[in-house]
């Protein structure tokens, strides 16, 4: 089997063809690897419902980045999630890694994320939950998915991302809720919450 990590190419495209591509691409760090099974995309000053809307800050100066490096944010005072960065460097456009399928490191998976994650689904069924089981945190933001830099990439291992992926409105948002920018490979038990 070939694998192959994503390259500064296959970011540097609007987050909306992006995030659907990433289905089923495979989220690696060290011994840790999940199957990415679902994404938001955020399109930065068109998005009243991104951390880029506003514009650039000293929180959100990695989503400005050039495309491939991967934006890690804080969130509700204790959740770390990570997004990996689109477009044109400048841009401040990006895609949520939602939820993911674990293939590798389960037991590593499992000592990060403790007593709150009993079954298998419950490891990286959400966006806080899969950093907390790749141990993603500030440490990692501005990381480059692309050369690894960090130890943590997006790579193609040959699974073809659906032909119909699921797709609904964005999840957990009080600005830019009408947007359809989700996407969700279908009756995949580790998906953050069903449609």
């Amino acid at each position: 089997m070939n694998i192959v990590r994503l390259d500064r190419e296959f970011y540097r495209r609007d987050p909306r063809l992006v995030a659907p591509d990433l289905l089923n691409k495979v989220l690696v760090h060290g011994d840790i690897s999940a199957r990415i099974v679902e994404v938001e995309a955020y399109c930065g000053p068109i998005d009243p419902g991104s951390h880029a809307y506003r514009g650039r800050t000293r929180r959100n100066a990695s989503m400005f980045g050039p495309p491939g490096l991967l934006y890690v944010y804080f969130t509700y005072g204790m959740h770390w999630c990570a997004n990996a960065v689109c477009g044109e460097d400048g841009e401040g456009v990006a895609v949520l890694l939602r939820a993911a399928s674990p293939l590798t490191g389960l037991d590593l998976m499992r000592r990060s994320r403790g007593a709150a994650a009993r079954r298998e689904r419950d490891l990286c069924s959400g966006p806080a939950k899969l950093c907390e089981a790749f141990g993603l945190d500030k440490a990692f933001d501005g990381a480059d998915l692309v050369t690894a830099d960090r130890g943590v990439a997006i790579v193609d291992d040959g699974v073809a991302p659906p032909t119909e992926p699921g797709n609904s409105v964005r999840i957990g948002l009080s600005a830019g809720t009408e947007h359809p920018w989700r996407w969700f490979v279908k009756d995949d038990p580790h998906l953050s919450r069903r449609s």
